[in-house]
This record gives C-alpha cells, sequence and structure tokens, in this order.
C-alpha cells in the first residue's frame, strides 16, 4: 500500500475578505449618492475599475460632510485600500455608496463600504484613513470626530 492519503474530504476554504463585509448590518450605513460620468465608462461597456476609487473617495468626503466635518479639518490620508470587485456596473445604473466604520483608533479610523448599483452590491472596499498635522505626521483625532465616527461603527 502507498503512502498516498485515501481522504476525499475536500478542503475548506477560508472566507473572502467581502464575506466578512457583506454580512455586516447595513442598515445604519451613511449613504452616498454618486453621479456616474459616461466618461466613467470604459470600452467594453462597464464601469472602468479605477473609477471605483473615485466614487469610494468621493463618498467619504460627503461622509465627512454630513458628520459635520468641515473640508478644512479633514486633514487626512489614506493609508490602506482593500477592494474587492463582486459585479460590474453598466451605464445608466444608480450607483450608490453605503459605508460604515469599522474601527476607530487613536490617529486613525477604518472605514467600510459597498458599492451598489440599482440596489445590488457590486464591490467592497476597506479604507483606513490617518489623521495627520502640518508636518504629515500623525496626530491623535479630535474627540469631537471620534464621537461622530463612533456614531456609524458597524454591527
Amino acid at each position: 500500500m502507498s503512502g498516498a492519503s485515501t481522504d476525499t474530504t475536500p478542503l475548506s476554504r477560508p472566507p473572502a475578505p467581502w464575506e466578512a463585509l457583506a454580512a455586516l448590518d447595513w442598515a445604519g450605513a451613511h449613504r452616498a449618492g454618486i453621479q456616474m460620468r459616461y466618461g466613467d465608462i470604459d470600452a467594453m461597456g462597464h464601469l472602468n475599475n479605477a473609477v471605483y476609487v473615485q466614487y469610494l473617495e468621493t463618498s467619504r468626503v460627503l461622509l465627512m460632510r454630513d458628520l459635520g466635518v468641515p473640508d478644512r479639518d479633514d486633514r487626512s490620508v489614506i493609508a490602506r485600500l482593500e477592494l474587492d470587485y463582486r459585479h460590474e456596473v453598466r451605464w445608466g445604473q444608480e450607483v450608490t455608496v453605503e459605508s460604515l466604520v469599522e474601527r476607530v483608533g487613536t490617529a486613525s479610523w477604518t472605514v467600510v463600504s459597498r458599492l451598489l448599483a440599482d440596489g445590488q452590491p457590486c464591490a467592497y472596499a476597506r479604507t483606513v484613513q490617518v489623521r495627520v498635522g502640518d508636518g504629515l505626521r500623525p496626530e491623535p483625532l479630535p474627540q469631537a470626530l471620534r464621537d461622530r465616527l463612533s456614531g456609524l461603527l458597524a454591527r
């Protein structure tokens, strides 16, 4: 008899990062309607992959505005971006980005988002923002911002 295993049990795969985001309760998410432009569409007739990042950026700007943070006070840089594409977005669909806060740290916070087209989740993202001072060095989040962000914590 050879030393080969005869076990035919399929190996289970670890869940994909987007699956954990899909399972979140999005009912209390911040919602940002996105105006699609014809130039956002590529030669294949769907939303260009790089444009998803622009839509996420727009939604974060709107999120901060809706939290009452003036543009001049939003002193943050993106430290990390993860993006999982799930379905294509085509010209003419209604696009919305929903966002929740996953974590609030000392100088950073993590936003998780899903991009919907006509109500169907098409992409999931995780973005880490870091608050910076004049020298572009991390600085602690003001308590007022921490409080505002905490109101959107994912459940």
